[in-house]
């Protein structure tokens, strides 16, 4: 029965995820549709189709490498959608060339979308009684023995303000910061007493060998709503504002130089989103569907960065074609398509592995936990 249960959860995951894929492709797929533009293929996934079908003059298909989709429209972007289906150029003697505030509505639509749908969570979720909310705060419950925030001179019942240099108004804040120092020694300011005296400590995380995070040995105050990170508050717009200033941090700690190595190495993949809302689903519903919310933010966010195969990057060829009256030649699109696009793969390729290796090391790790447990259990 829990094999079957488990397959259920890993079902829905699979069909929440695929959700907003389908939902991003859509909302290109309409808007070509609406401004009269060809339509050749509707694919969730990329590469060369292992299922297709023709209905009405598109042919959907399922495409080998899930970790997107595209809605192929000659008329908007031959070369990079040619790159994505993995065959080679398009004829350009084919193309109809289209005002490019038409391309820039097509591209911006997925995205647009993607909103649309967290905006919709978001407001749903507001509604339903038994979803819990609630922010963490950065006030210091615990400080483990011979640990970097001990040693450092952290107290019980110290309020952490910022880190360093960086304001911390919830737990999931100050957790953001240790992770993007990297183990450098950082600066940790708290308020302190009742008089709230501000202190600073300097603090050295340590890396956790079996997950790979930062630590200070250091936990918060017990969490009484029961809430996760991204259910802040119950109001929309707080809980969209969450999901946003997350990823920006994130992106903004990638090009940072001093911040952007342990900043990437803290990033997940596709293996972690996917446990991420299997986890939560299985968890509690609601903290999935708020899950979800989050991921259909960062897909909007992402898929609007200016880099080439992205909708971003033809948002970007097509306002240099507005600005300057002249278009990038499609040869030269199609080179730097390519070029993106084999990067793209080779860091979700590096994503993947790296994900898998660190979650068979926390699996097997527990196992190990457990097995001691029982062990110990049998001795008594």
């Amino acid at each position: 029965m829990e094999i079957l249960v488990t397959i259920g959860y890993i079902a829905l995951c699979v069909a929440l995820f695929s959700l907003a894929i389908f939902i991003h492709e859509l909302g290109h797929f309409l808007v070509a549709l609406k401004l009269g533009l060809r339509v050749e293929a509707f694919s969730i996934g990329f590469g060369r189709p292992l299922w297709k079908r023709r209905y009405r003059g598109v042919e959907y298909r399922i495409g080998p490498i899930p970790l997107g989709g595209y809605v192929s429209i000659p008329d908007v972007d031959p070369e990079g959608t040619k790159t994505l289906e993995g065959g080679g150029s398009a004829d350009a003697a084919e193309r109809v060339r289209i005002p490019a505030w038409k391309e820039i509505a097509v591209a911006f639509a997925g995205p647009a979308m993607n909103v649309v749908l967290a905006v919709v969570l978001a407001f749903a979720l507001s509604c339903v009684p038994q979803a819990k909310f609630g922010e963490l705060s950065a006030r210091i419950g615990t400080v483990l023995e011979g640990g970097p925030a001990a040693a450092a001179g952290m107290l019980v019942g110290d309020l952490v303000v910022s880190v360093g240099g960086r304001e911390t108004r919830t737990w999931t804040d100050l957790q953001t910061e240790v992770q993007i120092s990297g183990g450098r020694e950082t600066e940790f300011v708290v308020e302190r007493g009742e008089e709230g005296k501000r202190v600073t400590l300097k603090i050295v995380a340590e890396r956790d060998p079996v997950t790979g995070a930062w630590l200070i040995k250091a936990a918060s105050e017990r969490n009484e709503s029961g809430a996760v990170a991204w259910m802040p508050d119950r109001s929309p717009l707080k809980q969209l504002a969450w999901d946003a200033g997350s990823i920006f941090r994130i992106l903004r700690g990638l090009v940072t130089p001093k911040d952007a190595k342990a900043t990437s190495a803290a990033l997940g993949g596709p293996v972690m989103i996917a446990e991420g809302l299997y986890r939560q689903v299985r968890r509690n519903f609601w903290d999935g569907m708020g899950f979800l919310r989050f991921l259909n933010v960062n897909l909007a966010i992402l898929n609007l960065l200016p880099i080439p195969v992205l909708d971003g990057g033809l948002i970007l060829f097509s306002l240099f074609a507005l600005v300057f009256r002249r278009r990038v030649p499609d040869a030269i699109v199609g080179r730097i398509s390519m070029v993106f696009m084999v990067l793209l793969v080779a860091a979700m390729g590096l994503l993947i592995v790296r994900d898998s290796w660190r979650s068979y090391k926390i699996h097997s790790h527990r196992g190990n936990v457990h097995e001691a447990a029982d062990k110990s259990a049998e001795g008594r």
